[in-house]
C-alpha cells in the first residue's frame, strides 16, 4: 500500500477544503441552521410530538443525513473531476499508485469532509433544540457508512462527467429530492398506505430512518433492513468503481 501517494491526495482535496472555508464549511451549516430556526423554532411548537419525540428534535438526524449525502456527492464529484478538467489525471494514472489507492485518497478525503459538516451541524442543532443520543456506536457507524457510500458514488458522477452542469445534475436533481421526500421532516408513516409503498423504494428512506434510530430508537424500517441497504449500495459503488478502472471509463480517452 503506497501510503504516501494517498496521503499526498489526500491533504491536497483537505487544503482545497481549507482555501474555500465559506464555501465547504460556513455556508452548509449556516443553511442547515436556517432550518431549526424555521422548522425547529418557528413551526415545530405548532406541530405534535412525533413518536413521543420533539418536532425539531426529530428532523435533526434527517437534516444531518440531507447534509451528509449533498456534501459527500458533491466533494468526491469534484475532486476528482477537477484533474480530468485540468488533465493532472493523466500525471495520476501514470503515477506508482493503484487505482484502489487512488480512489482511497480522493474517497477518504470527502467523507472527512462531509463528517466533518455533520458533526459542526449535530453541535449546532443542540443550540436549537434538545437532542439525545441512544445508540452512539450506530449512530457513528451510520455516519461512516453513508459518507464512504455517497462519496464513492460523487467519484463515480465526477467521472461520468463531462461537463460542470452535469456535476449539478444529480446531486440538485435526484440525491436532494429524494432525500426530502425520504422523511427528513416527517414519518413515513404518516402518509396514505399507497404513498408510503411508493416511498419505500426510495434508498434515502432507509438511512435516514436507521439514523434516526440511533439518536431516539425509533425508525420508520427495520434498523437491520436500514444497514443491509447501505451495504449493498455500498457494494454497487465499490462494484462500480472497479469496472471503471478496469475499463478506463472516461478516464483514459
Amino acid at each position: 500500500m503506497n501510503w504516501h501517494a494517498i496521503r499526498a491526495i489526500y491533504l491536497f482535496e483537505m487544503a482545497r477544503t481549507r482555501r474555500t472555508l465559506l464555501q465547504s464549511i460556513v455556508a452548509p451549516v449556516i443553511s442547515t441552521s436556517l432550518y431549526f430556526i424555521v422548522f425547529g423554532a418557528a413551526i415545530g411548537h405548532r406541530i405534535n410530538e412525533i413518536d413521543g419525540v420533539n418536532y425539531g428534535s426529530f428532523i435533526v438526524p434527517g437534516l444531518i443525513m440531507l447534509t451528509l449525502l449533498t456534501q459527500s456527492v458533491s466533494n468526491a464529484s469534484f475532486g476528482i473531476y477537477f484533474p480530468k478538467f485540468t488533465g493532472t489525471i493523466y500525471e495520476i494514472l501514470s503515477a506508482p499508485i493503484s487505482h484502489f489507492e487512488i480512489a482511497l485518497g480522493f474517497v477518504g478525503a470527502a467523507a472527512t469532509k462531509s463528517i466533518i459538516l455533520a458533526v459542526i451541524i449535530l453541535v449546532t442543532a443542540t443550540l436549537f433544540v434538545p437532542v439525545r443520543i441512544d445508540h452512539p456506536v450506530w449512530m457513528v457507524a451510520f455516519l461512516l457508512l453513508t459518507a464512504i457510500t455517497f462519496s464513492l458514488f460523487g467519484f463515480i458522477i465526477g467521472i461520468w462527467a463531462d461537463g460542470f452542469e452535469k456535476l449539478q445534475l444529480v446531486p440538485l436533481l435526484i440525491v436532494t429530492p429524494l432525500t426530502f421526500l425520504g422523511g427528513s421532516f416527517y414519518s413515513i408513516d404518516m402518509l396514505p398506505p399507497f404513498w408510503h409503498a411508493v416511498t419505500l423504494f426510495n434508498p434515502a428512506v432507509y438511512l435516514i430512518s436507521g439514523f434516526r434510530w440511533s439518536f431516539y430508537g425509533i425508525s420508520d424500517v427495520n434498523v437491520t433492513l436500514s444497514l443491509i441497504m447501505t451495504l449493498v449500495f455500498l457494494a454497487m459503488c465499490l462494484a462500480t468503481t472497479a469496472w471503471i478502472f478496469r475499463t478506463g471509463y472516461r478516464l483514459k480517452n
